[in-house]
């Protein structure tokens, strides 16, 4: 199989993932902004995600930059934003900030040196705890802690559950498929001695 295509096949079959642009800057003060679909839940308490990024490509500033910084944010793709978000894949030099080239804006908060996207619902300011090169195939694998959420205060429900539907949030599916989402049912938590059920 030509390289292209297994590259294609081989994204689409962990499944639906979530889609996230990853924001950073550089000591210089440059912007940059890339789109990833890698993240994913590593615990609660420290509140952790893990984060695969490519040594090279589109993903190479990003690297660099929450290396030197130890900071960087995750903001959800939503609906409104998916052709911005995907043009960030593109690959622009380092003095050129996707923000301007894709015409997001950049937020910024207090005492936090990377920037957030003002557009995106819910983002999430991360700081660098660990770092792991892996050997198999030149990847690396960032755990970060979120120190700091913003989301819609209609998404967030009785539970501390965040109700992604509601908050606009896409899915992807390989490379380039946007999914809207929405909420199938909530099931019961599951215990041996029940039958599975429903919650209203």
């Amino acid at each position: 199989m030509a390289t292209r295509e297994r590259a294609a096949l081989v994204n689409s079959l962990s499944g639906f993932k979530s889609a996230n642009l990853v924001g950073t800057a550089s000591q210089e003060g440059h912007c940059n902004l890339a789109i990833m679909s890698s993240a994913v839940h590593l615990g609660s308490d420290p509140a952790l995600l893990g984060l695969v990024i490519r040594p090279g490509g589109d993903e190479r500033h990003t690297l660099a930059n929450i290396l030197a910084s130890e900071c960087y944010s995750l903001n959800h793709v939503n609906a409104d934003i998916v052709a911005q978000a995907h043009q960030t894949a593109a690959r622009y030099s380092r003095d050129t900030s996707e923000f301007e080239a894709t015409g997001l804006t950049p937020q910024w908060w207090p005492e936090f040196p990377a920037p957030l996207v003002a557009e995106a619902q819910i983002k999430m300011a991360m700081r660098l705890r660990e770092h792991h090169p892996l050997e198999i195939n030149g990847t690396h694998f960032l755990i970060g802690e979120i120190v700091a959420v913003e989301l819609p205060e209609a998404s967030m429900g009785a539970d501390g559950s965040v109700d992604l539907a509601r908050a606009g949030s896409v899915a992807l599916s390989g490379l380039d498929r946007y999914h809207r989402v929405r909420l199938h049912k909530r099931m019961a938590y599951a215990k041996p001695d029940l039958p599975p059920r429903e919650l209203g």
